[in-house]
């Protein structure tokens, strides 16, 4: 549901976010300033509109803020210059815009005696913290943790959507899109630990990773101590073969064999 629904948006924006995108690239707009502007725009509104109870406002005003995430990755690709750190930025904003909408519903149901409802936002809000946390300590891991039921397109859909009818009267809106919302996020990060545990098997043969198995090497046999009664032992000239039957290799340390050390 997750990949149709972002699919779905950005081929609908596509058309009217790109020519937008090279306008401003154009006249020397920094992608990176449009994520802040954005980052700051929705999570004010919603921090500000939501609890005072402006519900249809806020679903109006945040989406659209929130839509600029989108325009600065259409400049990105503009610009044609890859920036890791606007990367890190977007990510960052993203989960401060979706935090600050759950701590804004969570904060409205509180005022209007709605703890349920309250409970509700503030599990949606963990749940989505703890998506999107799964998937970024897996790549950084060198794993996968792709999918899920639920991820950030359906959160501010159906959050923000719940709101605005909530705003416009009609009842329970906000109390089914969040019961929708904390179900399908549990579900997603079951789903994102079982998709980790199968990428880290496939890479390295079990979940916890795969050290590989060392060859047994003989042991060096230890000379023997002397001991008080028969203090150090001396070859006998007998026992020692000639010098010129020794290999010369036979006189010098044997070649480390890495006993002790870690692969």
């Amino acid at each position: 549901m997750a990949v149709v629904i972002n699919q779905w948006a950005r081929a609908a924006m596509r058309g009217g976010v790109e020519p937008t995108a090279s306008w401003l690239v154009r006249r020397g707009v920094h992608p990176d300033f449009v994520t802040i502007v954005g980052t700051v725009a929705s999570t004010a509104s919603a921090l500000w509109l939501i609890p005072t109870g402006h519900l249809f406002a806020a679903s109006l005003v945040v989406w659209a803020f929130a839509m600029l995430d989108v325009l600065d990755g259409a400049m990105a690709r503009a610009r044609g210059v890859p920036s890791p750190f606007g990367g890190v930025l977007d990510s960052v904003g993203d989960r401060l815009v979706d935090g600050a909408v759950f701590a804004g519903i969570a904060w409205w149901a509180f005022t209007v005696d709605r703890p349920l409802l309250a409970g509700l936002a503030l599990a949606c809000l963990i749940t989505g913290q703890l998506i999107s946390y799964i998937k970024a300590r897996a790549e950084a891991a060198g794993l996968r943790a792709d999918g899920g039921l639920v991820e950030r397109a359906e959160r501010l859909i159906l959050g923000l959507a719940g709101c605005g009818l909530v705003g416009l009267g009609v009842p329970y809106a906000l109390d089914v899109a969040l019961w929708l919302l904390a179900v399908g996020s549990v579900i997603t990060v079951g789903q994102r630990v079982v998709a980790v545990w199968r990428s880290a098997r496939d890479q390295y043969g079990a979940a916890t990773g795969h050290t590989p198995e060392r060859r047994p090497t003989a042991e060096r046999p230890e000379p023997a101590e002397p001991t008080e009664r028969t203090g150090p032992t001396q070859p006998t000239e007998s026992a020692q073969p000639p010098e010129s039957a020794q290999p010369p290799e036979s006189r010098r340390t044997t070649p480390d064999d890495g006993a002790g050390g870690t692969p």
